[in-house]
């Protein structure tokens, strides 16, 4: 067995070993990456901090602003993913068991799919709301302040807290964005990419804002109808990829626009391999990392020895932390569903298919 594999682990809630190493599952990470997760941790942590002074800034000058109404709700909704993101660092630890033979890595996926559907259901409701109050003309009130003996207009309060909200989430979301694509986290990727565009809320509320104060009442709605499809799209889109790793598809990119990279250095390196003739790999994303069936057609004459495939089997483990849990599978000929397959597949339902 690789040394990954053979690692054995307490069953205690904690994301480091005895010997203070820290691990996703039997994966025991690279020095560079147990600080990248040490990061990530710090950095969610100081996210739901800056969240918090944020939504208390808005929740004290939003008066009956649609827009205002519409950013603080997007602001709270930002909070889920930097706390599914710590729940999820710490159950996915619990190695794999009789009952989760796979480990706890799915997590991450749950965790990426509880946020999407929040975003999507809150983001719906922002846009019809708002697009109710656009359509039966209901004008914004937005008083005023007196200060040291002058009248300031209550919506200079708002327009200056958005305005000043902008850049913390923005930068934090950079920083995150660069640890998800090391980590293949994609709940700090989707929390990195929203934070990222948090610019664009924070300017269209302080837009609406500053239109009503302009006697546009209208400027409010818009705005507010803006941020209700921003939050929309993040999560339709939150929620296909989500979807998608739940349901066993292929291994993509932390983007989701490609398949990963690592599954063609898999083959090709399966396939340099003195006595295998042919080998495909169907691999499927576990969460952080990936469980790989890499099958392989040998050479003909070839001894098919329990060392052969431990030891093919050990330097496929050397070629990514990502690749877990691998399985070699000896095979007459490749299967459709994998490059290069041919053979015929039944599927559950009993029906035929090959590979085009």
């Amino acid at each position: 067995m690789s040394q990954k594999d053979t690692q054995q682990h307490s069953g205690k809630d904690s994301v480091e070993d005895s010997n203070g190493q820290r691990r996703f599952g039997r994966t025991e990470l690279p020095p560079e990456l147990q600080e990248a997760v040490k990061r990530a941790i710090r950095l969610e942590w100081i996210t739901i901090g800056v969240l918090a002074v944020i939504v208390a800034a808005v929740a004290l000058v939003m008066g009956n602003s649609q827009a205002m109404k519409a950013a603080w709700i997007e602001d709270l909704l930002s909070f889920i993913p930097p706390i599914a993101f710590l729940i999820a660092i710490r159950i996915i630890n619990n190695p794999p068991s009789r009952k989760q033979p796979y480990g706890n890595h799915r997590a991450i996926g749950v965790g990426h799919l509880v946020a999407s559907v929040a975003l999507l259901v809150m983001g719906a409701f922002l846009v019809v709301d708002s697009a109710i109050g656009l359509i039966t003309a209901e004008h914004p009130p937005i008083g005023s302040f007196h200060l040291f003996g002058h009248t300031i207009w209550q919506g200079w309060f708002m327009v200056v807290v958005m305005l000043l909200s902008v850049p913390g989430p923005v930068i934090l979301g950079r920083m995150k964005l660069k640890l998800a694509k090391q980590l293949h986290n994609k709940v700090l990727y989707a929390d990195a990419d929203m934070n990222k565009a948090d610019w664009q809320t924070g300017l269209a509320t302080a837009v609406g804002v500053a239109g009503v104060g302009l006697g546009l009442w209208w400027f409010d709605g818009v705005a507010a109808i803006f941020v209700g499809a921003s939050i929309l799209y993040d999560g339709i889109r939150n929620l296909t990829t989500a979807i998608t790793d739940l349901t066993d598809t292929r291994a993509r990119t932390i983007e989701g626009n490609e398949e990963h990279p690592v599954i063609y250095q898999a083959e090709d390196h399966a396939s340099s391999t003195d006595w295998v003739r042919q080998a495909g790999a169907r691999v499927r994303d576990q969460g952080h990392v990936f469980h790989m069936e890499m099958f392989v057609v040998p050479e003909p004459g070839a001894a098919l020895t329990l060392d052969r495939l431990q030891s093919l089997r050990d330097s496929l483990a050397e070629l990514d932390w990502k690749l877990e849990d691998i399985v070699v599978v000896p095979v007459p000929e490749l299967p459709a569903e994998v490059h290069g397959g041919t053979a015929t597949m039944q599927s559950e339902g009993g029906q035929e298919f090959q590979e085009a």
